[in-house]
């Protein structure tokens, strides 16, 4: 299974990378909301682990509503990986497509659970 990572803290990223990596799914990480759109647009990824708090011109907000407005991505799950743990955040993060939602500091043997789940249905 592919899974593209989105966060623009190095040490967040490399962490998700490996926690996702040892479980035998490639993964490719990107630290912005604009490349997570380009490569999500270009290239065929099973899940998005996406930030909200992004720099540049795109949040993750943004980032879930123009995936889900491509046909190409419009069924891409994404898991919101997020410090913007409030009720509003994570009902803006659903309207805007988000298929789960995951406050930091997250559980990493949930968030596995949740990704072998994505990779069974898509068998």
């Amino acid at each position: 299974m592919r899974v593209l990572v989105c966060e623009d803290q190095d040490a967040i990223r490399r962490m998700i990378e490996t926690l996702v990596g040892s479980s035998g799914h490639e993964v490719v990480g990107v630290a912005t909301g604009a490349k997570a759109v380009e490569l999500a647009s270009t290239e065929r990824f099973d899940i998005l682990l996406l930030d909200l708090m992004l720099p540049g011109a795109l949040d993750g907000f943004d980032v879930c509503a123009r995936l889900r407005g491509q046909d190409a991505t419009k069924d891409l799950p994404i898991f919101v990986i997020s410090a913007m743990d409030d009720s509003e955040s994570r009902d803006r993060a659903k309207s805007a497509g988000a298929t789960a939602f995951y406050g930091k500091p997250f559980r990493p043997l949930e968030l596995l659970k949740d990704i072998q789940r994505v990779a069974g249905e898509k068998r």
